[in-house]
């Protein structure tokens, strides 16, 4: 069983993520507000956080900064994060952001099971 967070105030996005990671033994957690995943990865734990770059108030680059805080500071464990960009020239930021990995949007549910799998060392998604 593995356990994907997904963040993004766009339906769109988290649809997108969700219907890249259906199938058995997969569970896909939502997030609309960046400021609620720092809570939700203490809460569930998951294996991969995915985030967009654009998340309301509190945008991805934030959030994986955060994280990353709360992990050195040993009051959150280490999670791997995935960036969703909104273009090439991000790739900077998501850097500098630490992210275990980016991908520029718009992506399809095989490139963003690869990027987990790549991530996380273990097949993830759908069995279709």
């Amino acid at each position: 069983m593995s356990t994907i967070l997904v963040a993004s105030d766009g339906p769109w996005v988290r649809d997108q993520v969700k219907s890249a990671f259906v199938a058995p033994g997969q569970d896909v957690i939502e997030a609309t507000r960046g400021q609620d995943v720092r809570d939700l990865v203490k809460a569930r734990e998951p294996d991969l956080v995915i985030l967009d770059l654009q998340i309301g108030n509190m945008g991805g680059i934030a959030v994986a900064i955060d994280l990353h805080l709360e992990a050195s500071a040993d009051r959150l464990s280490h999670v791997p994060i995935l960036l969703l960009l909104d273009r090439e020239a991000d790739r900077f930021l998501a850097k500098r952001a630490s992210a275990d990995a980016e991908l520029v949007k718009p992506v399809d549910a095989s490139t963003l099971r690869r990027a987990a799998k790549r991530i996380l060392g273990v097949t993830v998604g759908s069995t279709q």
